[in-house]
């Protein structure tokens, strides 16, 4: 019993065909669902109509689905020694074949980023001369996937991707640019590369060699079937057909003869049309002698009833003449049925393709059959019959009667069904195999590929390790400095701890009060005298203008001398005022009013105050 289809996963291959143009009907379902069950999972999604909402989203996931699902696993020379069998016993075969001017035309089908095209150019230039190759050879490379095919011609490859060349080939057929290979030019106008659907574009034609190597094994039993017809009519009749180590060609024998069944080497069968099947007629001899005559009769006569074969003989008008004994015991026949005509049998009207038949034997003087006949026999049981009609003509037209031969085929018609059926188990056997074949080499691919990423993605690490611990030293050097910065931070702060320090002590071991204002006059400095005088502690002036002070210190009295002061026109000024001290006792209050200068500018002024 097959599986039945999962539908959300064909809704999604219906979306992409409808809305992308990307046609997956051909291809394994097990493949595919694989392939984009992986992307699937990269991207946390849980389910297929999950996935085809994102698509509708992202339009930009498209191309990387489509890259999941076009594995485009490729090297130069894989699998070599295969190419080593097609470079010694093929390519000669395909050169010696030609007029030494004849074209020479190649396909690489399903050639991804072109390294099996690249090959070819290389195997038939070591064959022909670089001259010559260039003059007489065509390679036409073409493949489903766009990026790839883009790939393929900018013909620019890493070290890595050349080393099976080795190194006399890489130095003859590649220029080195900066890191990586590029195939040589004159050599690279030679290979066409094209976007080609081999499900439903037109083959390219009259070639001589055609290379599609592990591209078969991703299709299904009647897409390859297709796929390798188009390849038929492709091939010139002497052309050679190369495939993957994975794809067995069971479906289309007809089509192709093995040349190399290890390395998947075919040559194209060329079909022979059917002949006209030759009449053997032999005529009986005269008769000598009466008694030789009875003899023969006699002869005759016994051959006809011991045939192993049931006959009846039918004359000119229709009568049955004779009836040997296996049919008369086959359809119940007697001596009084000897005369009547054919036609009031039973046997006959339940045939009514045997009239046109004898008839037609008759008209064109030829053998005629009837193949696997069922008739119900004397004994109740239905036998298989092959029927042959054979006209009894007298020298060259006369027709004398018509010969009705009865072969019995039901025992081969049996072990032809069972055959068939043997063949059918067989031929579902092998392509369970292959499948299973096609699906191992697959996921070997998918295993490739899936390594190939991964030693990307470790040398990425590798990168990101190198940049961390780059990024790690240029902290530690940081850090030290940072740490050096702050030592000195640390002493600075020390130093003016001590200033700051030193500084109180002086302002509290000053007898006098003390304040210092800025530039806008607003208080910055107020000393404890100065609380003990007038009652305000330094948090509640602190950022106030001076002369909005409600103390007992008339401080409008000191707005002149101040100003005079902050004007720079005397760096010294002092006055005494009558004021009232915090307890409210009358007091005389000498002010001296200096300015706070640094090197470039004033800074504030300073007020000293003294009680008398």
């Amino acid at each position: 019993m097959k599986d039945l289809p999962d539908i959300d996963f064909e809704n999604l291959l219906n979306y992409l065909n409808h809305s992308r143009g990307l046609d997956f009907t051909g291809y394994k379902r097990n493949t595919l669902k694989r392939l984009t069950s992986r992307r699937i999972k990269r991207l946390g999604v849980e389910s297929y109509n999950e996935y085809l909402d994102y698509l509708q989203v992202h339009p930009q996931e498209h191309n990387n689905l489509f890259n999941s699902l076009m594995l485009n696993v490729t090297a130069f020379f894989r699998d070599r020694v295969a190419w080593d069998y097609l470079q010694t016993d093929i390519i000669p075969k395909i050169i010696k074949s030609k007029q030494p001017s004849e074209p020479i035309r190649l396909w690489s089908a399903g050639c991804a980023t072109g390294e099996e095209a690249y090959t070819l150019a290389i195997l038939f230039a070591e064959a022909l001369g670089i001259e010559q190759f260039c003059q007489r050879v065509k390679i036409y490379a073409t493949d489903l996937d766009e990026e790839a095919i883009t790939k393929g011609r900018q013909a620019l490859y890493t070290a890595q991707n050349v080393e099976p060349l080795g190194k006399e080939l890489q130095n003859k057929y590649f220029e080195s640019k900066e890191a990586n290979f590029l195939f040589l030019n004159e050599l690279r106008r030679c290979v066409i590369f094209g976007r080609h659907d081999l499900i439903h574009d037109a083959p390219i034609s009259r070639l001589d060699l055609l290379c599609c190597r592990n591209t078969l094994m991703y299709f299904n039993r009647e897409t390859q079937a297709k796929v390798l017809d188009r390849f038929h009519f492709a091939l010139k009749e002497d052309g050679f057909l190369f495939v993957g180590k994975a794809e067995m060609l069971l479906t289309q024998t007809s089509l192709f003869s093995s040349i190399n069944n290890k390395y998947r080497i075919f040559a194209k069968v060329t079909k022979v049309s059917w002949r006209d099947r030759l009449m053997l007629m032999s005529e009986a001899g005269s008769l000598q002698a009466g008694k030789m005559l009875t003899i023969n009769l006699r002869l005759r006569d016994e051959v006809f009833e011991s045939s192993s074969v049931a006959q009846i003989v039918q004359d000119e008008q229709g009568n049955i003449a004779l009836a040997n004994h296996l049919a008369r015991s086959a359809f119940i026949l007697g001596s009084q049925d000897i005369g009547k005509p054919l036609s009031e049998l039973e046997l006959y009207r339940h045939l009514p393709q045997l009239r046109s038949a004898i008839e037609q034997s008759c008209d064109e003087h030829c053998c005629s059959a009837l193949d696997n006949v069922e008739i119900k026999t004397g004994d109740k049981v239905t036998r298989v019959f092959d029927i042959q009609i054979t006209p009894l003509i007298e020298g060259e037209s006369k027709i004398l009667g018509t010969n009705i031969a009865f072969i019995d085929v039901t025992r081969y018609q049996n072990l032809r069904q069972k055959l068939d059926r043997y063949r059918e188990e067989l031929e579902a056997a092998q392509e369970e195999l292959q499948t299973s074949h096609e699906e191992l080499e697959t996921t070997n691919e998918e295993l490739q590929s899936t390594n190939e990423e991964l030693e990307t993605t470790n040398e990425e690490l590798q990168s990101t390790n190198q940049e961390l611990e780059t990024m790690n030293e240029e902290l530690q050097s940081s850090n030290e400095e940072l740490q050096s910065s702050n030592e000195e931070l640390n002493v600075r702060t020390d130093e003016l701890n001590n200033i700051s320090v030193f500084m109180e002590s002086i302002l509290t071991s000053l007898k006098m009060g003390m304040t210092v204002l800025d530039r806008r006059l607003s208080i910055q400095l107020w000393n404890n005298r100065m609380t003990e005088f007038w009652g305000l502690r330094t948090e509640e002036v602190r950022d106030r203008f001076f002369f909005d002070l409600d103390i007992g210190l008339p401080v409008e009295q000191l707005r002149s001398m101040i100003r005079t002061c902050q004007s720079g026109e005397n760096d010294y000024q002092e006055l005494t005022l009558e004021a009232i001290d915090r307890r409210g006792k009358t007091i005389d209050c000498r002010v001296i009013c200096t300015p706070l200068k640094t090197k470039e500018q004033q800074q504030g002024l300073i007020l000293l105050m003294e009680i008398k």
